[in-house]
């Protein structure tokens, strides 16, 4: 019911900038607000940050705070993450996630619909 849809992915040198991008379509009304995950080769997916529609201020992840920014942009259906920044240990498969059950939004199990996801490189 839910479509989401990553771009802006790419390869980075360390202290470089991305800014990813996640569409969305179909029922969108019906989710609390979208998360980006993050999954590095051979490792878990982990949480990085969270915009919920009627919060006051976005959550983030410890390793990422004071360098990635998550936004909307509510007519065109989009969310971001800008990374600034970044650093050769961000380097992930990048997902967003539409938020749709109560509870800690830091978990993956509180997050319906998934997009493909988008490649991060960052080199040294």
């Amino acid at each position: 019911q839910v479509q989401l849809v990553e771009s802006g992915g790419g390869l980075v040198q360390a202290g470089g900038s991305l800014r990813l991008s996640c569409a969305a379509s179909g029922r969108t009304f019906s989710t609390s607000g979208i998360g980006w995950f993050r999954q590095a080769s051979g490792k878990e997916r982990e949480f990085v940050a969270t915009i919920r529609w009627y919060a006051g201020t976005p959550n983030y992840a410890d390793s990422v705070k004071g360098r990635f920014t998550i936004s909307g942009d509510n007519a065109k259906n989009t969310v971001y993450l800008q990374m600034n920044g970044l650093k050769p240990e961000d380097t992930a498969l990048y997902y967003c996630a539409a938020l749709v059950f109560p509870g800690d939004f830091t978990s993956r199990d509180k997050y319906a619909y998934w997009g493909q996801g988008t490649q991060v490189t960052v080199s040294s």
